[in-house]
């Protein structure tokens, strides 16, 4: 395992590349702030810092790395990686290269169950755990949507409450414009939700349920009321399984709300793992 560091990125970020998986796996970690260690593990679109991450960067120490897969030049680094074990054991070591431990872990989407999943195999790592609208269970009356089978305007729609916001135009590229950086990010887009995809399709349901009691920290869920993508009423399921976790329903947001209501979400969030 080995760390590269590299020069500082705008808005006071810095950026490592750490080598893990006997040296087949490299991961881009980007970092900003003081304080307390917070690991955070992005959604299936892929690593970009945002407003949401700076509030967090005025409390704490935030650690972002990108999934494996997603970093440039090391997109068939994934291959490497056959399963959700390979996957979280992939990022504990990730962890161990950076000295992480007793970390707050907050995660969005597919990064919340992933921070989820190495809370319980690794308890010890994890001081308290924010999970904004996570995966990790399956119900077949609430099904959750296939965000791969969906059209770009669909998928706008499903992810944020208005998907003509400015947190969806942030995520989402113009559809006609041809220049050269609008089309690179529509290739990272697609990337990013086919490496993640892998680990969780066709059904986000892998095994959690095992697993879950073994996660010692205190947990919050943040939902928002409009979400599309992934039902609100899982949240019964981790509140159901971990005990003594609580829940906030955030107004005006659908599965992102941490990018459509950044303040209050940032806010909640920031006075949980500060406590």
């Amino acid at each position: 395992m080995s760390v590269r560091a590299e020069a500082p990125v705008t808005g006071g970020t810095q950026e490592r590349t750490v080598t893990v998986w006997q040296g087949r796996v490299r991961m881009r970690v980007v970092s900003k702030g003081r304080g307390p260690a917070l690991v955070f593990f992005h959604g299936p679109w892929g690593l970009t810092w945002d407003p949401f991450l700076d509030r967090l960067a005025e409390s704490f120490t935030v650690y972002a790395p990108e999934h494996p897969g997603t970093t440039p030049e090391a997109h068939d680094d994934v291959y490497h990686l056959d399963g959700l074990w390979d996957l979280v054991l992939c990022y504990e070591e990730l962890l161990e290269t950076l000295g992480i431990r007793d970390a707050a872990f907050v995660g969005h989407s597919f990064g919340g169950m992933v921070a989820c999943e190495v809370a319980a195999a690794y308890p010890d790592r994890v001081r308290r755990l924010a999970m904004i609208a996570p995966l990790g269970f399956w119900r077949d009356p609430d099904r959750i949507v296939n965000w791969m089978m969906l059209e770009p305007t669909a998928l706008r729609a499903h992810i944020f409450r208005d998907p003509e916001g400015d947190a969806a135009r942030r995520m989402f590229p113009r559809t006609d414009a041809q220049d050269a950086a609008t089309t690179e990010a529509r290739v990272r887009l697609m990337w990013a939700m086919g490496t993640t995809g892998k680990f969780i399709w066709p059904i986000p349901d892998k095994g959690l349920k095992k697993r879950i009691h073994r996660v010692k920290a205190p947990s919050l869920l943040v939902w928002g009321r409009e979400d599309r993508l992934v039902p609100a009423v899982y949240a019964e399921e981790f509140t159901r399984r971990l005990s003594g976790a609580r829940v906030e329903t955030i107004d005006g947001a659908g599965h992102a709300p941490h990018l459509e209501q950044t303040d209050t979400v940032a806010r909640v969030v920031r006075d949980f793992l500060s406590q």
